[in-house]
């Protein structure tokens, strides 16, 4: 009785990961669907474990190979994300490295609109001093928190507030051009554009953005449109252009790929590590949430997972070189003219769309 209890257990748990696992290659634009992309990580160890499990139980040689197989499927998507995969971002040589005029450092932060505790995240700001800090998720109170702290630290801001959980705000030590505050597809979701002056008198362009969470009641559509329309945008763009933020996306999930795709921009954490940045909260479930993409000209001088500000994110810290002249992309797909079809169509549905942002009540019930 008690080993058909344990096998009806393991061919169950099968079930649901050959489940999870496969549910989000159907590519459905729903929450429901697409969230399902995030743990990979935790389906692979949790297969292997019970593949494991399995290995040691008469008559469980199938199921066992069932698990063996999910984790391998997880190992597909996650693999290029650690050290043993090349690397997209390269290291920047002596030269550039001895030039810190053209260096920039950046730090990102989620701030969670209802945590309050400035200080945490201006003492890590002083601390780093990067030359450009983007917190996300600020209000008024977290405007004013922050400018009491580092007013004299910085003297280029664009401030979003909203009481929403899409507030942003940026903060720059680098002279700033051309900065636009842009609702791009939904009305409430902001994102901002900018021109940042190097030390060296080089202009790049950065996009910080925020899109709509997915959630199990509700399309990705939004969300999925944006990113693809921030990365056309970034690949038009005469300048050597970053795109940063909470992308409400892991880094392998089939959007942040398509964004890839589209915009031509490469992703530092590839060959390097996951650096997940979420949950803060809970060790067991977190992923990359919080991405850098930048041009090919720029190279590789720093990134890092920061401390705790109380926020349910962990704020990422990087830092890159301009170089004369791009690298040679390495495992980077080019989109084809279909899919880019797809993706203008959606961006049109979703402009044409009457409805409100996703989440905007979520930290009132804190």
């Amino acid at each position: 009785m008690f080993m058909t209890i344990v096998y009806v257990l393991l061919y169950a748990m099968a079930g649901i990961l050959i489940l999870a696992s496969v549910l989000p290659l159907l590519k459905v634009p729903h929450g429901a669907i697409r969230g399902l992309e995030f743990p990979r990580i935790q389906l692979f160890w949790v297969a292997l474990a019970l593949a494991g499990v399995a290995a040691w139980i008469e008559g469980a040689l199938y199921v066992g190979l069932v698990f063996a197989a999910v984790a391998l499927l997880q190992v597909f998507y996650i693999a290029k994300f650690t050290p043993i995969w090349w690397r997209q971002t390269l290291d920047a040589g002596d030269a550039l490295r001895k030039d810190t005029r053209r260096h920039i450092h950046f730090v990102a932060a989620n701030v969670k609109k209802s945590n309050r505790d400035y200080d945490k995240l201006i003492e890590l700001t002083q601390r780093e001093k990067p030359d450009v800090m983007m917190a996300i998720e600020v209000d008024d109170d977290w405007i004013r928190g922050l400018e009491d702290g580092l007013r004299d630290l910085y003297p280029h801001w664009i401030k979003v507030p909203k009481d929403t959980g899409y507030g942003l705000c940026v903060l720059s030590r680098l002279e700033v051009r051309d900065a636009e505050v842009r609702e791009m597809l939904t009305e409430g979701v902001p994102s901002i554009r900018l021109t940042l002056r190097l030390r060296s008198g080089d202009d790049i362009r950065l996009y910080v953005v925020h899109p709509e969470p997915p959630t199990a009641t509700h399309d990705t559509k939004g969300r999925d449109a944006e990113i693809a329309l921030i990365g056309m945008e970034a690949a038009d763009d005469d300048l050597p252009a970053i795109v940063t933020g909470d992308l409400n996306d892991v880094a392998w999930s089939t959007t942040t790929r398509r964004f890839q795709r589209l915009s031509g921009l490469v992703d530092p954490r590839v060959g390097r590590g996951f650096y997940n940045t979420f949950s803060a909260f809970h060790w067991w479930a977190r992923w990359p949430l919080d991405h850098l993409f930048h041009d090919a000209r720029f190279r590789q001088l720093g990134m890092d997972r920061l401390e705790k500000i109380g926020s349910d994110h962990f704020p990422m810290m990087f830092e890159l070189a301009l170089a004369e002249s791009k690298s040679e992309i390495v495992d980077l797909e080019d989109a084809d003219p279909q899919e880019e079809a797809e993706v203008k169509k959606v961006i049109h549905e979703e402009r044409a769309r009457d409805r409100s942002a996703i989440g905007t009540d979520w930290e009132d019930e804190d």
